[in-house]
Parts: structure tokens; C-alpha cells; sequence
């Protein structure tokens, strides 16, 4: 019986057509988050590799969403952002949900959305295909995800830990969020890595 053979380029051709993601990866802990690239609601692009040196925090949104309306809306989320980022994090806003479907804005409406929710992130980037949120397994809005400056992921998991759409619970709540930097920004261990996400499925196209 004859063996197929195929030149090497087109080997290659085929393995890249034929899995669609030969050369992706999954984001794990401990590890080096994979780099991407998104176009922000602002029309720029950024991509995490701009960052490098820097604390980054990673936080999937749907404006939609009743537990991402509960830290907004207390104020909880923006005033994280605003903290931080005032000491030099990186805090990226990712929108995975699909064209069609709950939490997906674009032009006027996006900017509005912005806008009514205080935000105050660093850019608020736009993953429609879903292909960030599915590197990082994004489950939930909010999930949450910090990466060191040397380019680690070090957190992954809920804003906090109690899962409710309860303003009032906040305030009783440990942010872990809040827990990973203050403890990785002063050189300490960070003691919780990984926690269970909550929130509204991230609706992928």
C-alpha cells in the first residue's frame, strides 16, 4: 500500500487549515498568558504584549448582566478600576458576547454603555468571535483574571466570594481581585490563586 505524501509546506498547510488552531494555547496558572490582539470600543487596537511590565487585570463584561450590574452600579467595579489603575495597572474591560446577543454593543450604544456604567478601564476591548474568552475559558460576567509583570497569570476565578446579585453583600465580600494586587504589588505571596467564577454565562457566538 502506497503512503500519502505531502510536500512540507503543504503538510503544514494542512495542519494549520485542518485544526484551525495548531499554534493557540490556553491560558493556565503560573504560566505565561498567551498574548492577543483586539480592536477597543475606541477603534485602536491593544494588545496584552503592550503591557509587558505592568500588573494587567483581564475582567469579562456584559453591561446586561445583573451581577455585572451589581458592581457597577454600586460603584464597586469602577472604583477598583479608577484605584488601580491610578497605581499603574492595566485594566482591560473584554466583551465576549457575539453580535445579536446580550451584552454586545457597538458605535453610539457601546460608547453609551461606557459611559452610564462609569467605567473606568483602561480600554474596553471587543471579542466578538470569542476567541480571547475561549484562551482564557471565560465562563462567567464578571470573571476575573490579574497577570503579573513578568507576564504570568496569577488569578483566575470571581471578583469575590460570595455569589449573589446582592449590593448589600459587597461590603462583606473578599475581593480577591483587590486581594491578589495589594498582595503582589508589595512583594507578598499571593495567597488565593484560583476561585470559583460567577455571574451570567459569557454568551459566545
Amino acid at each position: 500500500m502506497k503512503r500519502a505524501f505531502f510536500p512540507l509546506p503543504a503538510l503544514l498547510l494542512f495542519l494549520v487549515m485542518g485544526s484551525g488552531h495548531a499554534f493557540s494555547r490556553s491560558a493556565s496558572l503560573d504560566e505565561s498568558a498567551p498574548d492577543f490582539t483586539l480592536t477597543a470600543s475606541n477603534g485602536k487596537q491593544y494588545s496584552l504584549s503592550d503591557f509587558k511590565g505592568k500588573w494587567v487585570v483581564l475582567e469579562w463584561v456584559n453591561f446586561q448582566c445583573p451581577f455585572v450590574r451589581k458592581h457597577y452600579g454600586s460603584g464597586n467595579m469602577p472604583s477598583l478600576q479608577k484605584e488601580y489603575t491610578g497605581k499603574g495597572v492595566v485594566w482591560l474591560s473584554i466583551c465576549s458576547s457575539c453580535p445579536g446577543s446580550e451584552g454586545y454593543f457597538e458605535g453610539n450604544d457601546l460608547q453609551s454603555e461606557i459611559k452610564d456604567h462609569d467605567s473606568h478601564a483602561t480600554a474596553y476591548l471587543i471579542d466578538a468571535e470569542g476567541t480571547v474568552g475561549r484562551m482564557y475559558q471565560a465562563k462567567t460576567t464578571p470573571h476575573m483574571f490579574v497577570i503579573s509583570p513578568q507576564g504570568v497569570l496569577v488569578y483566575a476565578g470571581g471578583i469575590d466570594n460570595i455569589a449573589s446579585t446582592n449590593r448589600s453583600d459587597i461590603t462583606r465580600a473578599t475581593n480577591y481581585v483587590r486581594q491578589v494586587l495589594d498582595e503582589g504589588m508589595s512583594g507578598k505571596e499571593i495567597t488565593v490563586k484560583a476561585s470559583r467564577p460567577y455571574g451570567c454565562s459569557v454568551k459566545y457566538k
